[in-house]
């Protein structure tokens, strides 16, 4: 336990901008907040007699220990919440619940031959950039469409080369690419072609169309009418596509249109994008912890964790209200866009409108989600909230379970799986391969995982020093993050061997064994001596719960595939496994040409040190050895000239 004075601490904070981080007991990260002044900020939560939010209050009981960071400016501190919100997603902050990026075109207008292609990052470099996109496919189709008209490369080639054994590829045979890589178009011809990509980019189809009817219909008048069937279907293809960007206005603007709609503890923020007059998408946001903040500063948090995931920042942010902090949210675009940005909010006119569609399209996806929200949330943080009553503990937001997986003691491998709110959390995955233990031997191998994750999470922790480049970072370490329970894919032996474990290493941590019943199924809970079932009779706090038990079942099956795929891919790559990778002084450049070279082990073992030689970016030391070794195995009875069964 971490010894903390709370309130002498709050005597020391200084009266400056920076970041404050509240911490629990098991030092998770309770709630990321900025402070103009830190001292008279962070010491309203605990001054008596301040009326806070039952939330809020709730919150503060479970606080152990504060840090904060200091900065230089309101800025400044912007910037780091963001960071630490997004890194750590404290379980009091208002979070915005899709973590979502949008697709662009991409043309490398820099290079003497351009490329067109997908990306879904705004580099700070001379290439053109159209978008963002909501829909990846419709992005696919069109690059499809440019390369079937304008015969425009996709390919990473640095061009012009100069290597003589480059050939055309696919696209080039197939009529898609005019195969510049090799020289069969001039530098000056394919530019022209770019400069039509970029006018059917801006939203100018009319050459795109003009070539098309003239190729329809020469391909029309030769009789070639397969031919002019495909010109036709592109021609349709080009319309459609011209069809879908609606223009709003006569100018050239570019603007993100936001609006949200709120029912109960739900909420729905609406974002259309326009660009150069022309609406090219929307797309729909949930909020979470929300219910008991306000329009302006629900606002506020979307927009900055909104724009700090997107690429791509308008001219112009119209929203139906202004958010909290709006002079200090427009500073920050404006540094990330490198030129103003400002936040408006339209009371009339056409600017107007836009947002009250928005907010009616807000509305209509909180009218069509609400049951699936609903049902959603039953089966991930419900769950885990009954979870924990039924346990016996306090909230539940992080979730560790652990698995053994060998075949006769080969190859034992270890897995951790995490499950956060309900959800797994793939990016905290570990993968371990047992080092200590020879044989079948699941407790040894068990306590040899536990230690190791959890010694390295104690040195994460003993290693952060207070600055904001180690706070910025703790939650990418992986292990310094303690679970609130641990769910073992194994029985009473497994439990014991957890609990020994944490407690030589000073830890507290609830630890439960997931038991199932003769058909392979979970049937419930082995938590301090006793069988906690989670279906059927009552069992206590909780009652029967199905979702707990779908939850706990989604977990153990997660464990257990997670380690069984590991084990599978580790034998798979010894099974592959050549004679050659056992060849000192042979890597893989080499070992590749050898392959290239002799057409089969066998005539690569009758061959001489001198063939052996022959193969290209070999030497005779290179050559001798690989022979010697060859020959070397053949005396020690491996003469088949296949490969080693090492299992």
């Amino acid at each position: 336990m971490r010894e903390f004075d709370i309130h002498a601490e709050l005597a020391k904070l200084p009266s400056c901008p920076g970041v404050y981080i509240m911490h629990d007991a098991r030092d998770r990260i309770l709630y990321v907040g900025k402070a103009k002044i830190l001292k008279r900020r962070v010491s309203q939560y605990f001054r008596e007699g301040n009326r806070l939010s039952p939330k809020i209050r709730r919150m503060v009981s479970q606080v152990n220990w504060f840090e904060y960071i200091v900065v230089s400016s309101e800025l400044e501190s912007l910037v780091l919440e963001n960071n630490l919100i997004k890194e750590n997603r404290p379980p009091y902050n208002t979070l915005l619940k899709d973590d979502k990026t949008y697709p662009f075109i991409k043309v490398t207008v820099d290079e003497p031959y351009p490329r067109v292609f997908l990306t879904r990052r705004q580099e700070k470099d001379r290439s053109r950039y159209f978008g963002p996109f909501t829909n990846g496919v419709s992005v696919g189709d069109t690059i499809e469409l440019l390369r079937k008209i304008y015969h425009i490369r996709t390919c990473n080639r640095a061009l012009p080369s100069t290597d003589p054994s480059l050939r055309p590829c696919l696209y080039h045979q197939i009529g898609q690419c005019d195969a510049p890589c090799v020289g069969l178009v001039s530098e000056e011809a394919y530019g022209e072609m770019v400069a039509k990509v970029l006018k059917f980019l801006g939203g100018d189809y009319s050459d795109g169309i003009a070539y098309l009817t003239r190729r329809m219909e020469e391909a029309s008048e030769a009789l070639e009418f397969e031919k002019a069937a495909e010109f036709r279907d592109l021609i349709t293809r080009v319309k459609a596509l011209a069809q879908v960007q609606h223009a709003n206005d006569k100018r050239l603007d570019e603007r993100d249109i936001i609006a949200m709609s709120r029912e109960d503890d739900h909420c729905v923020v609406q974002v259309f994008f326009e660009r150069d007059g022309k609406l090219i998408g929307r797309d729909h946001f949930h909020m979470q912890e929300t219910d008991e903040r306000g329009d302006a500063e629900v606002l506020s948090a979307f927009l900055r964790q909104f724009y700090e995931g997107t690429p791509y920042i308008p001219r112009e942010v119209m929203t139906e209200i202004m958010p909290e902090d709006a002079e200090l949210l427009e500073q920050w675009l404006t540094v990330k866009r490198e030129q103003p940005v400002h936040i408006r909010v339209p009371k009339i006119g056409d600017k107007e409108r836009l947002i009250r569609l928005a907010k009616e399209n807000a509305r209509m996806v909180i009218a069509k989600d609400l049951e699936k929200i609903t049902r959603e949330e039953a089966r991930t943080l419900g769950a885990m909230r009954d979870l924990a009553a039924l346990l016996g503990i306090g909230d539940i937001h992080r979730v560790e379970s652990y698995d053994i997986s060998n075949i006769s003691g080969f190859h034992s491998v270890g897995s951790m799986v995490v499950f956060t709110d309900g959800k797994a959390r793939k990016s905290d995955y570990r993968k371990f391969r047992i080092k200590s233990v020879d044989g079948p031997d699941d407790y040894a191998s068990m306590r040899e995982v536990l230690t190791r994750r959890f010694l390295h999470g104690l040195r994460e922790k003993e290693d952060a020093a207070e600055t904001a480049e180690t706070a910025q970072s703790r939650a990418e370490g992986g292990f310094s993050v303690f679970p609130d329970v641990i769910l073992m894919d194994g029985g009473k032996g497994q439990i014991e061997i957890a609990e020994e474990v944490l407690a030589e290493l000073g830890i507290d941590i609830p630890v439960c064994g997931m038991v199932k019943d003769d058909r392979h199924r979970t049937r419930g809970l082995y938590y301090r001596g006793r069988e906690l079932a989670l279906s059927g009779a009552s069992h206590g706090a909780g009652g029967a719960n199905a979702e707990v038990a779908a939850l706990v079942t989604r977990i153990q099956d997660e464990t257990h595939r997670f380690a069984i795929e590991y084990h599978r891919s580790l034998r798979s790559k010894e099974q592959t496994r050549s004679v050659l990778d056992d060849i000192p002084g042979i890597g893989p450049t080499r070992r590749r040409a050898i392959m290239m070279y002799f057409k089969s082990m066998a005539e690569l073992r009758e061959a001489t040190a001198e063939q052996i030689a022959g193969v290209p970016g070999m030497n005779r030391a290179a050559a001798a050895s690989v022979y010697s070794f060859l020959h070397r195995e053949e005396t020690a009875g491996d003469g088949e000239g296949g490969e080693p069964d090492r299992q």
